[in-house]
């Protein structure tokens, strides 16, 4: 009788977390369409991984969400997240002012200030004044390329932007032009290449500016939807609290990424 009773709750136990699973609020998660490792990329199957996916799955676990990996191409993610096509942006998104007048942001989840890499052959550093005959190659509709077009455009550097990073990095390979400029965690990515080992070398992180940089990288919001704003960043609190945060990091980082 023990038996068939404590089988009975089992099933009964099964059935209650199936229709809690079932009965999840599903939310569009929107990544960038461009792989951009170690964040996000496909793999050889199609599924989305790397530290951004590993992020989304805690966030979503915690807060009992059932989200859906949406692919958008990153110029158009915003405009995708405003018209209802996504729900949430989880892309690297910095939090800018300028931003911040169309969507707005969970509480920030990573920062690092960009970086500048460039040819081996070449010595240059990060600065406005080093970089100023130089061709920068940045990703249009980035916070890199509004840096680049603040600091180093008006000191003589010629900026030129790509739809993706993989381009602007391809050309740097290529020496079509002198360096680019993105995010510090994705070029050391491609740096520990055997093709970034063989043509570029670190050239330095560009100086702060919050204005055009922010405080850090938030998960995109539609203005006014309070209540998921509320359970994100609930989620981003207890996965930092209870060590999740760093486990999953710890797969990809080999220091805080959370930064100061």
């Amino acid at each position: 009788m023990r038996r068939l009773s404590v089988s009975l709750l089992a099933t009964v136990a099964m059935i209650v977390a199936s229709a809690a699973v079932a009965n999840a609020q599903q939310v569009k998660v929107g990544v960038a369409a461009e792989p951009y490792p170690p964040f996000t990329s496909p793999d050889a199957s199609g599924n989305w991984q790397g530290w951004e996916i590993d992020f989304m799955n805690a966030i979503c676990a915690e807060a009992k969400l059932d989200c859906v990996v949406t692919p958008v191409a990153w110029d158009g993610i915003i405009p995708a997240l405003t018209t209802n096509k996504i729900d949430m942006i989880v892309g690297s998104m910095s939090i800018t002012p300028e931003r911040l007048k169309t969507i707005d942001f969970s509480d920030k989840y990573y920062n690092t200030l960009p970086l500048i890499i460039g040819s081996k052959d070449m010595e240059f550093d990060s600065t406005p004044e080093s970089l100023a005959d130089k061709v920068l190659g940045v990703q249009v509709a980035t916070i890199h390329q509004a840096y680049a077009m603040k600091h180093f455009a008006p000191n003589g550097t010629t900026v030129k932007e790509y739809q993706t990073q993989d381009e602007a990095n391809n050309d740097l390979v290529s020496g079509r032009i002198d360096a680019v400029q993105a995010d510090a965690l994705a070029l050391k990515e491609f740096l520990d290449t055997e093709v970034g080992k063989a043509c570029c070398s670190d050239k330095g992180n560009v100086a702060p500016d919050v204005d055009v940089l922010g405080p850090g990288i938030g998960v995109g919001l539609r203005k006014g939807d309070t209540e998921l704003k509320d359970k994100i960043n609930a989620a981003i609190k207890a996965i930092r609290a209870d060590g999740t945060y760093q486990e999953f990091s710890k797969k990809y980082f080999d220091f805080d990424i959370y930064g100061d």
